[in-house]
């Protein structure tokens, strides 16, 4: 019998660790490349943004492109920005506790057809959202909001995979000898939800507001089909005009990317502010 102490034995744990630390590394690397080239390139004017040298010091105009960026066409991006914000934080607030609430209801309660029901919201997972463009587009003309900010807001609420987070975080957070005593106690069951459930209940919350925060901000195909008045669109479909643009007009492209800087900055924010209840939502369920 080899003993595990051996340098023998200890070699391949040291090759192994080697290994996973080098492809963490690429990953690493592979992820923060995009990003540094985001933030080099957001500091170059024009001529030096088609130049080969991003790492040039002499050429920064950072503020002058976030200047540029807020006057372009009397300053519609603020717009834009503050369209995603109520469309990402208001959608992701409000479809988050939807989504909880679902899959409470589905964890804790009996009734008919429960299973077959919950099957069809696995299903609703695997079906790509680009697919309900057009009946949501059809359904929104029908009833007369296609071009309102309603028609954008309202379909976000739904996510199918929220409902299943939600319910593997009941299953995970809220034990039910707590909903019992809450009920031997006389609460009733919205009460026994906002006042027990949803307080335990509180990390998975998170985790599932930051995934549809972070889906409705990147939403880009339901605005683009929705909305033709300019005033209404998201920063997504603002910077994608704006892009389609600047194939005519090359003044566009540093406010482009300017843009796309500024862009990604809520969801940074999100992610660091929200990390301690989010990364222990993920573990919810995972021990018995």
């Amino acid at each position: 019998m080899s003993d595990p102490f051996s340098p023998r034995a200890a070699r391949p744990r040291l090759l192994g660790r080697t290994a996973v630390n080098a492809v963490v590394w690429l990953s690493v690397l592979y992820t923060l490349l995009p990003v540094l080239w985001l933030l080099l390139a957001a500091a170059k004017d024009r001529d030096a943004l088609f130049s080969s040298d991003l790492l040039s010091p002499g050429d920064f105009s950072f503020a002058a492109n976030i200047r540029a960026l807020l006057d372009m066409e009397d300053g519609v991006f603020a717009r834009w920005y503050l369209n995603s914000l109520l469309y990402a934080v208001g959608g992701a607030a409000l479809g988050s506790l939807i989504s909880v609430a679902c899959g409470y209801a589905f964890d804790k309660y009996r009734f008919r057809a429960k299973e077959k029901l919950f099957s069809l919201v696995l299903a609703g997972v695997m079906v790509p959202p680009t697919v309900l463009a057009l009946p949501l587009y059809l359904m929104a003309s029908g009833i007369g909001v296609v071009n309102t900010f309603w028609s954008v807001f309202v379909p976000v609420l739904f996510n199918p995979f929220g409902v299943y987070l939600g319910r593997v975080f009941s299953q995970g957070y809220v034990p039910d000898e707590v909903l019992e005593a809450a009920r031997v106690d006389g609460a009733g069951e919205l009460a026994s939800f906002f006042r027990v459930a949803l307080r335990m209940l509180g990390p998975g919350l998170v985790t599932v507001f930051l995934f549809q925060l972070t889906a409705i901000w990147n939403n880009f195909f339901l605005p683009m089909v929705m909305l033709s008045d300019q005033s209404l669109f998201p920063v997504s479909l603002g910077l994608y005009v704006w892009n389609s643009a600047a194939v005519v007009t090359p003044d566009y492209y540093p406010v482009v990317i300017a843009g796309s800087l500024l862009a990604v900055l809520p969801l940074v924010a999100a992610f660091v502010l929200l990390q301690r209840y989010w990364r222990s939502g993920l573990t919810a369920g995972s021990v018995k």
